[in-house]
């Protein structure tokens, strides 16, 4: 098992993407497919009732992307999102992260389709793999990218298309999950804003708790693997739920520290959507209300790598998230991975987030 910290960079003047200067979120996008898959309707697929999944997951309904909607498509969208509430252009991105484990194919990288689908010609294009908690890696990555200079602006997407690997015969995960895109534009951020500070852990003796066994070199696709299922989610929700409660509750608390703030001073917690039990006891844990955590599992079930992001819209748009507010962001996921990060919201190089997008893909819209 391995954890390590990582603190933001110390600030420079002038607001040039200079090594040494801190970078924060400018603007978060959202988008869900429109299609939704009830409680009501799973309880026709298979052995299960509303009240039990709402009982033991807090989901009640759960977007899936329709045929031949990819995790790029989805990723567009979410993009164009955040592009249009940043006021910027495909043109000014320098560097775009997808953070994945639903990618349209093995290769080449969603983020590249992703590139060419948004005309983003000037951006260095990859994937990143985390499980769930694959946002946070690649917001972590991309902030350390334009804090040291290596890039200005970067944008990094959160997509799933998980209705793809569930199987849709197992009521202990087709329960769980749905389809999603968020994203966020990182930039330079003014001193004491942006990025403060970073916790990031893996397990990988912990990887069967959650895995995609088929599809990879190990596994290669065959007849043989699709006929024994290892092409979909498999998961040991117990021990998961035992391990990212402590886990999440350890990297907020680290995270915080080098940060140098207290809880006391977060505004708004912001967790991976996995189950609202879990969610509860992480709050319970670290002494958090749950009045200023951000939820929104109820309509969207687990999204994993997208779960962050369209929480961070959510929250904004209620209101529980304005610029200058102090958050924290906590995941976890297959691999085992987990983390935490602490950043003053929505203050970047003179730029606040809060705009009213390009229209083209907020959630809930049409693809």
């Amino acid at each position: 098992m391995a954890t390590r910290k990582v603190t933001a960079a110390p600030p420079v003047m002038d607001g040039v993407s200079t090594p040494g200067m801190p970078a924060g979120v400018v603007a978060a996008g959202a988008a869900v497919p429109d299609d939704i898959l009830t409680n009501a309707e799973l309880e026709r697929m298979v052995e299960t009732s509303d009240e039990w999944i709402v009982k033991r997951t807090g989901i009640r309904e759960r977007r899936i992307a329709p045929e031949g909607i990819a995790a790029s498509h989805l990723g567009v969208r979410a993009a164009r999102d955040a592009l249009g509430k940043a006021g910027m252009k495909p043109v000014d991105l320098e560097l775009i992260i997808v953070a994945t484990v639903t990618g349209d194919m093995p290769a080449p990288s969603t983020a590249c389709l992703l590139q060419e689908k948004i005309g983003a010609p000037h951006a260095a294009c990859f994937d990143l793999s985390a499980g769930c908690t694959g946002f946070l890696y690649a917001l972590s990555v991309a902030g350390h990218m334009v804090a040291y200079g290596n890039f200005s602006c970067a944008m990094v997407v959160g997509v799933e298309v998980l209705s793809r690997v569930t199987d849709w015969s197992d009521r202990g995960t087709c329960v769980l999950f749905g389809d999603g895109a968020g994203a966020v534009i990182v930039k330079p951020a003014s001193p004491g804003s942006g990025i403060l500070s970073v916790h990031l852990g893996s397990d990988g003796g912990a990887a069967d708790l959650l895995k995609i066994p088929g599809g990879g070199s190990l596994h290669p696709a065959s007849a043989r693997t699709v006929e024994d299922g290892l092409h979909t989610l498999k998961m040991n929700g117990r021990e998961i739920f035992t391990l990212a409660v402590r886990n999440m509750a350890e990297s907020v608390t680290r995270a915080l520290k080098d940060a140098g703030c207290t809880l006391d001073e977060v505004d708004c917690l912001i967790p991976h959507q996995a189950n609202l039990r879990i969610i509860k006891s992480l709050c319970g844990r670290v002494g958090f209300p749950m009045e200023k955590t951000a939820v929104n599992i109820g309509e969207y079930g687990n999204t994993s790598s997208a779960s962050i992001p369209l929480a961070l819209v959510d929250a904004e748009e209620r209101g529980m998230l304005a610029a200058g507010d102090l958050a924290v962001l906590a995941s976890f996921g297959a691999g085992l991975t987990w983390g935490a990060m602490v950043l003053r919201w929505g203050e970047t190089d003179g730029c606040t987030s809060g705009g009213t997008g390009d229209g083209e893909s907020a959630i809930g819209e049409g693809d």
